[in-house]
């Protein structure tokens, strides 16, 4: 009998990771060799793992160089117009094998790293990972990066390069303890610094007016200087650019004024100006309105403006003079797209430098920023809205300030003069808000400077023109437009689940890596006993590694025939981590009061990061490591039920769970979640969907069937009756048994016994102000998930569900939403052209 195949073996079969013809293979040893040697400075004798990782990265990256240069040269030459993605967070995870897969240089580098006596995986799992985002949000951005360049859009992302990512989560005794994540310790090969394109940004001083026009004095400057990182398409030569801005004080900084003599505090204060690039703020979906933050925000703004107006002038045809000298072209040039209102700035710093350095005319400078800014809105929650106190922006931006004053009377001027009188909706309307502390109201700074306004789903884009942003709707039916999110399926397939996508590709070819839409094609072999034994058997296999992992890094072993039941994401109360919660403790106590009945067996897994000053999410936390020592302790319930806290979910770990996932719990109230995108990567690898009709879970229930979800409780109709009549839990309590006797555990210290009281704020929060009605939503949610776990025993029909899952997921790839973003706000059309080869001489 044949031996089983080796790891390495088995990944050399899959012919989605590219080939490794022996030419390719020996020269990917001898740069490797070359680079350990010359780049690292290290003897095959003394080098370690993380040496490794580093000369496959400088291996890896020489392939890459130059179709950069090569893509950057042929913007220049054809001068496209150029999309500007403008954003506090890029959530990359980690680099090496997203460019391999981009390459298709996978297999290639698995056979030459395996004949060096070296495991690639194991290098992949140096590298750190580029954790420069919280969640949703900056992850988003990652996807479209990747689409933008595989869809051969010339595009730029820009945002900060933050010195500490978000914090790496440890749980100590069942509490989180955030860490900061120094990501840049041992170097990032993937990033070049181009000091070469280094840009001043001015801070503080004053305005004075004079003939000539407003003029901004006695500013502090602060130095933005750029690190650049590739950004390559899939197997499409073209290679973009994410730049990422890092503070630097100028060397003359604080050593001209008051410092006679003071000459190494003035040194040592540089720090201060450097602070702004440090750490990125740690909170998702929630605003803190703090100057540090504020000076972030201007920063990445005014450092990229100035870059693009830059570009715009010099780049038409291999020319280094100022060609351009009007600004007429601009919108036709230049598209900007605002990822939240974090870059709102971009708006009225657009108006300084056309009107103050340019010497535009206001109206001219208005028109060419509406007609270049578009602004993407990702949440409806009042808490997460940004709202700016007058008196920061006065000190740290008073030119800004006035400008939006401006922008603020001539809007004001124009709702009055289309409903003339309407005092109320004028207050409504303004962009400043008086109250205790006036504010700038950063939404509506955005949607009166942009001439296209987002949501990211449906049901969302619906939402806000219903709701929050229903006045603006009246004024500009024309602005608001849907862009439901989408995941790039490079990482979030090919990347992460080589296995599913090769049983794909041996059904409807490779072509669906680039047009997810083809994924339809299985709907042919639903019925095809091939197919669901190939699924059912790559999902085990994913289970089993995952279960492998989880025992090797954390110590904990799991059942690896139970159902993988997965909720992963930040913690917050509107994601209803305490719903899943109440659902462990009534399976539990359903098992310990009949524990001779053949229960399905669950593996529940919760994973997320809660914000540090978050009391109520860090509460959550130790809530379900509380639960999850009582029940995996109990000799009564065996392995027929675990509750596992998965410790620092990141983008890496993600990619590991996601392939592994049975379940997905996607059950935030109706109306609070905008899209979610974590559910769309569940759909993809072969996971069912327990869902409210919330964010994208209402499309993809429509693109697959809802017959195929596990959809449950109130929709947002619902949602507002309970709302209009008075949401009252204790009716709910005090009407279901099996919540009743839950909440009562809570409450008397089931979970705590040593500390009774130490849930009674969580318990207090559910029967008295619980702003997301978990109560409201348990029945059905217990009730749903009695009808997965029957079905969960018929595997047949499972893995049909997910079949049809799997085909319907094609809408949901970052492709399709960034094709339309191009076609409907950017106004232009994805290329098809493909950029030469590096080693192909140009004409």
């Amino acid at each position: 009998m044949s031996r089983p195949l080796t790891d390495q073996e088995k990944r050399k079969q899959i012919s989605v990771r590219g080939l490794a013809g022996a030419e390719n293979v020996s020269e990917l040893k001898k740069n490797f060799n070359r680079h350990l040697h010359f780049t690292l400075v290290k003897d095959r004798n003394v080098a370690n793992t993380r040496d490794y990782y580093f000369a496959l990265a400088h291996t890896v990256r020489d392939h890459l160089v130059g179709r950069w240069i090569r893509t950057q040269q042929y913007y220049y030459e054809h001068d496209p117009k150029r999309i500007y993605y403008l954003s506090l967070e890029f959530y990359m995870g980690r680099t090496l094998q997203n460019t391999m897969v981009n390459l298709g240089l996978e297999n290639a580098c698995d056979e030459a790293t395996y004949q060096l006596g070296l495991d690639m995986e194991e290098l992949e799992e140096v590298e750190e990972d580029a954790g420069l985002g919280n969640g949703g949000l900056g992850r988003l951005a990652a996807c479209f990066l990747d689409s933008m360049a595989t869809l051969g859009l010339a595009a730029y992302g820009y945002g900060i390069r933050y010195e500490f990512g978000i914090f790496n989560q440890k749980i100590s005794n069942g509490w989180q303890v955030e860490e900061a994540d120094d990501w840049l310790r041992y170097g990032n090969p993937w990033e070049k610094a181009r000091p070469e394109y280094m840009i001043p940004v001015h801070f503080f001083g004053k305005v004075q007016h004079t003939p000539q026009g407003a003029q901004w004095v006695d500013t502090q400057v602060v130095l933005a200087l750029p690190y650049d990182t590739p950004v390559p398409g899939y197997k499409n030569n073209t290679c973009n650019t994410m730049r990422l801005w890092s503070a630097k004080a100028p060397n003359e900084f604080n050593l001209k004024d008051f410092n006679v003599g003071g000459y190494i505090q003035a040194v040592l204060d540089r720090n201060l100006a450097e602070n702004i690039s440090r750490v990125l703020y740690p909170n998702d979906n929630f605003f803190e309105g703090k100057e540090l933050r504020l000076k972030q925000e201007y920063f990445v703004v005014a450092a990229t403006l100035q870059d693009i107006i830059r570009r715009f002038k010099s780049s038409k045809f291999g020319c280094r003079d100022a060609v351009r000298t009007t600004f007429d072209a601009f919108p036709d040039k230049v598209a900007i797209q605002l990822n939240d209102t974090h870059p709102s700035l971009a708006i009225p710093e657009l108006m300084r430098l056309f009107v103050d350095v340019e010497k535009l005319e206001w109206d001219k400078a208005w028109d060419v920023t509406v007609r270049t800014c578009a602004y993407t809105n990702h949440t409806v929650l009042p808490e997460a809205l940004e709202r700016w106190p007058v008196h920061l922006l006065q000190n740290l931006l008073p030119r800004h300030l006035e400008i939006i004053y401006e922008i603020n009377q001539r809007h004001l001027n124009r709702v009055s003069s289309m409903f003339p009188g309407d005092m109320d909706r004028m207050r409504r309307m303004s962009l400043v808000e008086e109250g205790s502390v006036k504010r700038i109201n950063m939404a509506h700074l955005c949607i009166v400077g942009s001439h296209a306004v987002n949501g990211v789903a449906q049901i969302h884009s619906d939402i806000i023109k219903d709701t929050v942003f229903r006045d603006f709707y009246e004024m500009d039916p024309h602005k608001f437009q849907n862009k439901t999110n989408g995941i790039t399926p490079r990482r979030w397939l090919v990347l992460c689940n080589p296995g599913l996508a090769e049983v794909i590709a041996e059904r409807i070819g490779e072509d669906y890596i680039t047009n997810l839409d083809q994924l339809k094609k299985l709907l042919n072999f639903v019925n095809d006993d091939a197919l669901i034994r190939d699924i059912a058997k790559v999902k085990q296999e994913n289970k089993l590694k995952f279960a492998r992992y989880l025992e090797n890094e954390y110590k904990v072993k799991i059942n690896p025939n139970s159902m993988f039941d997965i909720h992963v994401k930040r913690i917050h109360e509107y994601k209803r981590q305490l719903l899943n919660c109440l659902h462990v403790i009534t399976l539990y106590n359903r098992i310990k009061k009949d524990p001779s009945k053949q229960w399905v067996p669950r593996t529940v897994m919760i994973g997320g990061k809660a914000a540090p000053g978050y009391h109520m999410a860090k509460m959550i936390i130790k809530l379900i490591t509380s639960v999850g020592d009582v029940i995996n302790n109990d000799p009564a319930v065996g392995d027929r039920l675990k509750l596992i806290f998965l410790e620092n979910y990141r983008v890496s770990l993600a990619e590991k769970v996601v392939p592994a996932a049975d379940l997905s719990e996607q059950i935030s109230t109706a109306g609070t979640e905008a899209s979610g995108t974590g559910n769309m990567k569940f759909m993809l690898n072969g996971a069912l969907t327990i869902g409210t009709m919330d964010g994208a879970n209402v499309e993809m229930a429509e693109e697959a069937g809802e017959e195929n979800l596990f959809i449950f409780g109130m929709r947002v109709p619902d949602v507002e009756r309970v709302d209009r009549e008075g949401y009252n839990a204790r009716s709910y309590y005090e009407r279901i048994p099996e919540l009743r006797q839950v909440i009562d555990q809570l409450n008397s210290g089931y979970f705590s016994p040593k500390q009774p009281d130490l849930f009674k704020d969580i318990v207090n929060m559910l029967m008295n102000h619980d702003r997301f009605k978990v109560f409201a939503d348990y029945e059905d949610y217990i009730r749903c998930q009695d009808s997965v776990s029957a079905l969960y025993k018929n595997t047949r029909e499972w893995t049909r569900k997910v079949i049809h899952n799997i085909a319907g997921s094609g809408k949901f790839s970052s492709d399709r939403t960034i094709a339309q973003y191009a076609r409907e706000i950017w106004g232009v059309g994805p290329s098809t052209v493909k950029i030469p080869p590096p080693d192909v001489t140009r004409e």
